[in-house]
């Protein structure tokens, strides 16, 4: 099994965001501090099994008015993105020679525009997804909440994730994504209430594809909520359940928009706790 990072342009958001401040939700839209632009990470396996892809990025189509709704606030005040076409991850993909048709199974850790932009690139593949989550970002009440099920293809019909009572290390629930096991989906809720993330075990190490779990592995060592979660202390309980699994063993941990996850991965580095 090999697994490789796909940067799919970058984003910034508010300080705030990044690390819980007081006022949360309120705060990140309020705030005048922003990040410096962080990546956005999907990512790729090559496995016995088949050819896998964690998350889909961002689209450059995030460039063109319209593409996201000016009466969202969010939207409005609190999100920059910078995504080319190049950056896209077909494109990215085809670095490592895999042709995004012929990528077998997409798996998303939640329905943020950063990580389902790219769903247009998979009407090939079977894609699985957070049952909660998938049934969260729907209609109306999705766009409130932010995501932007409006731009969907008709095709995407989604597999809806359903999480076992099988343990895997501090998880209570887990669900197979390869028959052999060594790729496993864990329910990770806080950033949003049906966040998951995909766990790859090759043998000497885990790698863990923690989507939005944190936006840094330090964040994750000092247990800090990012700004946009509904229930911080679900987001706690969480980061507190990757660190026990860390404990168990070798664990490189790779959230999304954290500039050191490339280097962590090619180089090996583990989760120190």
């Amino acid at each position: 099994m090999e697994i490789f990072p796909l940067q799919t342009g970058s984003v910034k958001v508010k300080k705030a965001q990044k690390s819980r401040e007081k006022g949360g939700m309120l705060r990140v839209l309020t705030s005048e501090k922003w990040t410096d632009w962080l990546p956005i990470y999907a990512w790729l396996i090559k496995h016995p099994e088949g050819t896998f892809v964690v998350d889909t990025g961002e689209t450059s189509l995030t460039s063109r008015s319209g593409y996201f709704p000016k009466w969202h606030p969010y939207y409005r005040y609190a999100v920059k993105m910078d995504v080319s076409r190049d950056d896209e991850i077909d494109r990215q993909l085809a670095r490592y020679n895999v042709d995004s048709k012929d990528v077998d199974k997409v798996i998303l850790t939640h329905f943020h525009t950063d990580h389902a932009g790219g769903l247009y690139h998979f009407s090939n593949s079977d894609i699985l997804v957070p049952k909660s989550e998938y049934q969260n970002a729907k209609g109306t009440i999705g766009k409130l909440r932010g995501y932007l099920p409006q731009h969907w293809k008709d095709w995407f019909k989604p597999d809806e994730i359903e999480f076992k009572k099988q343990n895997y290390g501090p998880f209570a629930e887990s669900y197979p994504v390869t028959k052999d096991g060594s790729i496993m989906a864990v329910p990770t809720p806080g950033h949003t209430p049906g966040h998951l993330s995909v766990v790859a075990d090759t043998g000497d190490k885990k790698v863990f594809l923690a989507g939005d779990t944190s936006y840094t592995e330090q964040l994750l060592i000092n247990l800090q909520p990012d700004g946009v979660t509904p229930d911080t202390k679900q987001s706690l309980d969480t980061q507190m359940k990757i660190l026990k699994l860390a404990e168990q063993g070798p664990v490189i941990y790779l959230p999304s928009h954290d500039p050191e996850a490339s280097r962590r991965l090619s180089t090996n580095k583990t989760l120190a706790v």
